[in-house]
């Protein structure tokens, strides 16, 4: 045992999701043993067989050795640290039932990105309610689950506020095709990866109604702004925008037409409606983000982030799409370093 949990234990990943496995896959790579733990049990025991994720990762063969449970005391038994892989709006609810078995010197990295809808907590928060001892690093960056499963080069954030608990986690992680870089600041890294998603439903809005690559790259760089005001109004730090976490993670989600926010933002662009189950992908977490996040910039004193408000009156149903286009065409123009 040492400063950072049982360092011969294994990594143990609480989320059977494509991320979840994902990661499983890249700490097999590390060289470490992995405990993936879920609610599925049918998803669980296909990993466990040697036939992949059929549910999250349909077709694409997983690292051998990943140890599968839905016993979440077996799965934290021992370990060396915890990936918290689970939904943001499910981090409450996992956190509270993995609470008895995470010892005060048990890393646990945040990997879901987004604000908790009903109290507008970042994820370090909700975990500070529900494991006080706990100490929290966040993973973040631009990421595809099924391209981090496949081995294909990927770079992210791990950002924790004691350098030994980054370095050991890093260690835990890093190897050829993926490389965690080290910061220390974590309250940026969350907020970045959390509003990411927001803008990338604006970047689909546009793309949607039809104008054009200009206006996506507009909407994605001013989005890059605001992400970046909220971030430094709670602490986080401006560099961290222009890093992987911010500008890199943003790009990659609000460029691609393959990313859930952004396709869901073409939907609504091409007519689709909020209300209607048909128009979203599972897990579109900027959905249940964006009016968290209106909330967090109000408590943060932080009122000039006119895109990621325009998506949440969409979202609401307080504007049309077309509406909340002309409102932002409507602003007056400044400084670009101003709003």
């Amino acid at each position: 045992m040492t400063a950072y949990g049982n360092v011969s234990g294994p990594i143990t990943i609480l989320g059977a999701g494509a991320w979840g496995t994902a990661l499983a896959c890249v700490a097999r790579r590390a060289g470490r043993p992995v405990r993936l733990w879920g609610r599925d049990e049918a998803v669980l025991a296909a990993i466990a067989e040697g036939r992949g994720n059929p549910v999250y990762l349909p077709g694409i063969p997983l690292e051998p050795g990943i140890e599968t449970t839905a016993d979440i005391k077996a799965a934290l038994d021992g370990s060396a640290a915890v990936l918290l892989v689970c939904p943001a709006q499910a981090v409450r609810a996992v956190t509270a039932r993995a609470a008895p078995y995470i010892s005060d010197d048990l890393p646990v990295a945040l990997c879901a990105k987004g604000v908790e809808r009903d109290s507008a907590l970042l994820m370090s928060e909700v975990l500070a309610e529900t494991v006080p001892g706990a100490a929290p690093a966040v993973l973040s960056g631009p990421t595809f689950a099924a391209e981090v499963a496949k081995g294909l080069p990927t770079a992210v954030t791990l950002a924790a506020r004691d350098p030994a608990m980054g370095r050991f986690l890093q260690g835990a992680l890093a190897g050829e095709r993926f490389r965690p870089y080290l910061s220390d600041d974590v309250i940026g890294v969350e907020v970045a990866g959390a509003a990411k998603n927001v803008i990338a439903i604006a970047c689909g809005i546009a793309w949607g109604l039809g104008l054009g690559e200009n206006a996506c790259a507009a909407l994605l760089t001013r989005g890059l702004a605001e992400i970046g005001r909220l971030a430094g109004a709670l602490g986080g730090r401006a560099e961290t925008m222009a890093g992987l976490s911010g500008l890199g993670d943003l790009t990659l989600t609000a460029g691609s037409k393959t990313s859930r926010n952004t396709r869901f933002g073409i939907v609504l662009g091409e007519g689709g409606t909020p209300a209607d189950p048909g128009s979203r992908p599972a897990l579109t977490e900027g959905v249940a983000t964006a009016a968290a996040i209106v909330a967090l910039a109000e408590r943060a004193g932080v009122s000039d982030i006119p895109i990621i408000c325009a998506v949440d009156d969409v979202l609401a149903g307080r504007l049309s799409t077309e509406e909340a286009i002309r409102r932002l065409l409507a602003r007056p123009v400044g400084n670009e370093g101003a709003g």
